[in-house]
C-alpha cells in the first residue's frame, strides 16, 4: 500500500487558506460572515480544459471582518468570472475560472489584520488526463495594524488604504508590489458592512461599483 505524505503546516497554508483559530470562526459565524477561501479544479466541457476555480466571498460588521479574492499572476482582475446572487450579504459574491490565479485572503478583527497571498497553478501529470494543483506561498502577514474605522467614520478611505504589517522583530514587512491594488481592495471587502458586491472585479466594472 502506497503511503499518502502528510501535507506540512505551509502546505495545508497554501492549499487552504488562512486557518483561523476556533475563537475567529465562531465570531465570523455569529456576525454571519461567510468566507470561502478553498479552491477547486473544475473541467470545462467547452474547451475540454481544466481551470481552478475560487470563490470571492466575505465581508464585515463593526468588530470583525473577512474577505477572500482572486487576481491573476501579475496582480490584475480575472475576467473569466460569474456572478452569484446569495440572499444574505456578507456572503458569496462571485465565482473565477483561470488556469492559474492569486489568492488574496484577510481576516480584520477591529483594527488589527492578518492577509494571506497564495499563488496557485495546475501541473500535468504524466500518464494523467486530470492535472494536480501546485500551491506556494507569496506572503503572510500577521498583526497588521490600521488605525482607521474603515467601516465607519472613515468609509470614505476603504480602496485607498492597507494595513501595515511587522516580523517578529519588529521590521516592517511587505507584500509584493503588483499585488497592492488587489490588497487595497480586499481590505475594503474586510470592512465591508452588509457586503453585497465584489470588490475584485473588471477595472471596467469597479467604478460603477464605488
Amino acid at each position: 500500500m502506497t503511503q499518502v505524505k502528510a501535507l506540512t503546516r505551509d502546505e495545508v497554508l497554501a492549499l487552504r487558506g488562512l486557518r483561523l483559530p476556533p475563537e475567529a470562526l465562531r465570531g465570523l459565524q455569529r456576525a454571519g460572515i461567510y468566507c470561502q477561501p478553498g479552491i477547486s479544479i473544475q473541467f470545462q466541457t467547452a474547451t475540454r480544459s481544466y481551470a481552478i476555480q475560487g470563490v470571492e466571498s466575505g465581508g464585515s460588521i463593526a468588530r470583525i471582518g473577512a474577505y477572500c479574492g482572486f487576481v491573476d499572476c501579475a496582480g490584475l482582475p480575472l475576467t473569466n468570472f460569474r456572478s452569484l446572487n446569495s440572499i444574505a450579504a456578507n456572503g458569496l459574491h462571485r465565482a473565477v475560472l483561470s488556469a492559474n490565479l492569486v489568492r488574496v485572503q484577510m481576516l480584520r478583527a477591529g483594527t488589527t489584520y492578518e492577509l494571506l497571498l497564495t499563488s496557485h497553478s495546475l501541473v500535468e501529470l504524466e500518464g494523467k488526463a486530470r492535472p494536480k494543483l501546485q500551491n506556494s506561498i507569496l506572503f503572510h502577514g500577521r498583526h497588521g495594524f490600521l488605525d482607521m474605522e474603515l467601516w465607519g467614520r472613515e468609509g470614505p478611505l476603504r480602496g485607498m488604504v492597507a494595513p501595515v504589517f511587522y516580523n517578529w522583530t519588529g521590521e516592517q514587512v511587505t507584500f509584493p508590489d503588483e499585488f497592492h491594488e488587489a490588497v487595497l481592495r480586499v481590505t475594503a471587502g474586510a470592512s465591508c458592512v452588509g457586503c453585497r458586491h465584489s470588490h475584485l472585479p473588471t477595472l471596467k466594472h469597479l467604478d460603477a461599483l464605488e
